[in-house]
This record gives C-alpha cells, sequence and structure tokens, in this order.
C-alpha cells in the first residue's frame, strides 16, 4: 500500500479533509450554543438535519454510485461543501448568522456528504486489490484517527482565538486539498458493468434486498440500526452535556475528544491483528462490549473540571478504538461480500441504517432530555445500544473467523 501513489493520494487528501472536518463537526454545534444560545430541541434539530440527507437521498446515491464512475462524484462533493461551508463565516463576518442558515448549509453539506461517502465506499476495491481491503480501510481509519487527535483540540484552540463560526473556513479549504488529490489520482477507473435497466423502486431497493439476504449483512444491519437510533441521542446531547451540565470550556472538550482519536488509531492499527486472534464475528462482539462500557463513564462523570474531563478522556479512547476496529472490518466485510454492480446501493443502504436512523434518534434526544434532563437522557442511549448488541450474539456472526473471499 505504501508503493501505491494513486492509493497515498486518495489517504493524503483524505487525512487533510478529516482534520477540517473534525474543526466543522465540533465548531457547528458550539457555534450553536455559544453564538446563537440553541436549546436542547434546537440542538436535536440540528443534528437531524445533518444527518437526515441520507434518509432522502441515501438510496439515490447508491444507484448513482453504480451507474457512472466514482472518482468525479468524489471530487464535485468536496468542491460543493467546500463552497457551503465558506458561507458561515461569510455571514458571521457580516453579522448575519442565525440558526436558519446553520440549518440549511449542515442539510445540504449533508447531502454532498452522502454521495461522496457511498462513492468513496464504492471506489476502494478498485484502486487496491481485494486481499488489500483491510489494509486499505484500516489506513484510511488511521487518516480519521490523526483527525479525531488533531482536530478536537486544534478546534477548541480556534474557536477561543478567533469563534467558531471562522474557524470553520479550515474545513472548506481542507475540501479543496481533497478534490486536488483526488484529481490527480491516475489509476483509470474502470467503467460500471452494464446492468439491465429495471424499475426505479427495483433499482433503489436492491441494496437492501441484498443485506437482508445476505447471513452475515443482515445482523449487523439491524444492529446498527438500532443502535445508530440510540446514538442519535448522544450526538445530539454530548456537546450540551459537556458544556452546560459537566462545565468544561471549549478547550478542554476538545481535549478529551482528541483522546478518541488516540483510540481510533489504537483501534485501527490493532485491530486486524485482534481479527486474527478472535475471529470476525466475536471480534464485532468484543468491539461492541468495549464501546457500551467505555460510555457508561459519561453518565459517571462528575466532579471538577478535571475530573470530568479525565472521565471523558478514558471514555473516548477506549469507546473509539473498539469503535474503529468494529468499523474497519464491517467495511472490508461489506466491500468483499457485495458484487460491484451492485456495491454502491450496498454501502447506501448500510448508511441508510446508520446515518440514516440517526436523525430519529436525534430528534427523540432532543424532545426526550427536555423532559428528564440531559444525563438520564444520556443513560437511556448507552441502554439502547447494550440492548442492541443481541442482533450481533444470536446471529451466525460469532461462528465466522475470518471475510469470506
Amino acid at each position: 500500500m505504501w508503493r501505491s501513489s494513486d492509493f497515498l493520494k486518495l489517504w493524503t487528501g483524505q487525512t487533510i479533509s478529516e482534520l477540517g472536518s473534525r474543526i466543522t463537526r465540533e465548531g457547528l454545534p458550539l457555534t450553536a450554543v455559544l453564538v446563537l444560545g440553541a436549546t436542547p430541541q434546537q440542538m436535536g434539530f440540528l443534528a437531524a438535519t445533518g444527518a437526515g440527507a441520507v434518509l432522502l437521498f441515501g438510496l439515490v446515491a447508491g444507484v448513482w454510485a453504480d451507474r457512472v464512475r466514482r472518482r468525479p462524484i468524489l471530487i464535485a462533493m468536496d468542491l460543493l461543501r467546500a463552497g457551503l461551508l465558506a458561507t458561515i463565516p461569510a455571514a458571521a463576518f457580516a453579522h448575519r448568522l442565525t440558526m436558519g442558515q446553520l440549518y440549511a448549509v449542515i442539510a445540504l453539506t449533508g447531502i454532498c456528504t452522502v454521495f461522496f461517502d457511498v462513492a468513496y465506499q464504492s471506489y476502494l476495491p478498485s484502486l487496491v486489490e481485494r486481499d488489500e481491503l483491510l489494509e486499505g480501510n484500516g489506513k484510511l481509519a488511521q487518516s480519521s484517527a490523526v483527525a479525531e487527535i488533531a482536530g478536537p483540540g486544534l478546534t477548541g484552540v480556534l474557536v477561543q482565538l478567533i469563534t467558531a463560526p471562522i474557524a470553520i473556513l479550515f474545513d472548506a479549504l481542507s475540501f479543496l486539498v481533497s478534490a486536488a488529490s483526488v484529481g490527480m489520482i491516475r489509476r483509470p477507473e474502470p467503467r460500471p458493468e452494464p446492468v439491465p435497466r429495471q424499475h426505479l423502486r427495483e433499482e433503489t431497493l436492491a441494496g437492501i434486498r441484498f443485506i437482508f439476504r445476505h447471513a452475515l449483512l443482515r445482523p449487523i444491519a439491524c444492529f446498527s440500526a438500532s443502535a445508530f437510533f440510540f446514538w442519535g441521542f448522544m450526538g445530539t446531547l454530548y456537546v450540551l452535556y459537556a458544556i452546560r451540565e459537566l462545565r468544561l470550556p471549549p478547550a478542554a472538550l476538545g481535549v478529551a475528544i482528541a483522546m478518541g482519536g488516540a483510540g481510533a488509531m489504537l483501534g485501527a492499527t490493532v485491530g486486524p491483528r485482534v481479527g486474527r486472534s478472535l475471529g470476525l464475528g466475536w471480534t464485532f462482539i468484543a468491539a461492541m462490549a468495549v464501546v457500551v462500557c467505555s460510555q457508561s463513564l459519561i453518565v459517571l462523570a462528575h466532579g471538577p473540571v478535571a475530573v470530568a474531563t479525565a472521565f471523558l478522556m478514558v471514555q473516548q479512547l477506549f469507546g473509539d478504538s473498539g469503535f474503529a476496529t468494529f468499523n474497519i472490518h464491517e467495511m472490508a466485510l461489506r466491500q468483499s461480500v457485495a458484487p460491484g454492480p451492485v456495491l454502491g446501493r450496498v454501502n447506501a443502504a448500510m448508511q441508510l441504517m446508520t446515518r440514516g436512523i440517526y436523525p430519529l434518534g436525534a430528534l427523540a434526544g432532543g424532545v426526550l432530555a427536555q423532559r428528564i434532563g440531559l444525563r438520564a437522557t444520556l443513560a437511556t442511549s448507552i441502554a439502547g445500544v447494550a440492548l442492541s448488541t443481541v442482533w450481533l450474539i444470536a446471529s451466525p456472526l460469532r461462528r465466522v473467523r475470518e471475510i469470506p473471499n
């Protein structure tokens, strides 16, 4: 993989883009909370708006990714996201920034991200050999880990120095770098295999049908749909909980979240070794057990800023390690068992089971927090994810040791 110049271009562009995206991931909620004084319900709507694009456009993106070459999609979506995000610092500089603009930008960039991610996950198998998929996904996960380490801390500093809206400009620039890197790839992308044209509904649902007819992908999809609903609670309320309930300053929150990057790097690096030791099925189960146990520390966090930050740092370290280990094996499994002509729609369908379900949980979490409080809602989230692992434990996955070829 180190000798593949084209893979290195993709990897470099994604590393820089991931770093910028971490700035926006933390910067947008901080903009809403610190600049615009958002309520828990508004935070829930903000998270749901960003993730709702998967519900509306995810399956359509899968059809598109299976019908045209995928590299031009990656470049176009990077350029569009750069332009959209640049409007936030521009509006802030003009003192015209509103929650309505945040909703609009996060919705439109969410649509672009759906098309990018589906094409991106489907493009990798045409860039590397099949037996390199696990390594390739591991290295791309390391990019996310590097961004997770550097991004939140950098965001906290930038927010305090130049304000949250202006910090988002760095993400817009990172998408331009990503577009240029993908544009420099020279390996020809194979033309999509011609397939008989079906009714649009049949084409759109082909990925979902493939997943639920596949003995290994079906339990992962069911687990994902259930778990991501409850993770929607967490994504909506985490920043709000840390700032208002634990009273962490943005810089301390950034340091805590940066530990998740160290955990993700650990998971991406040792994950393949764990998979060979435990076998594929038990790797999925063990990884989620680590995630659930570590997330329990969120609701246990208390005390002075240093103590509360330490709780969140440990949670981020172990939780993201387990999550990265799960993700690189799940992605490699999906890319190995799904045929090329339907891979885009399979990736889109799996996104529907994750990021598509997420906004429903985000909305529910925001409403529930208004009634029972932030800490109790986060505890409900963790319990729901724990129950979701039954889909993995009770499935044929636990008897599988290796990714099928």
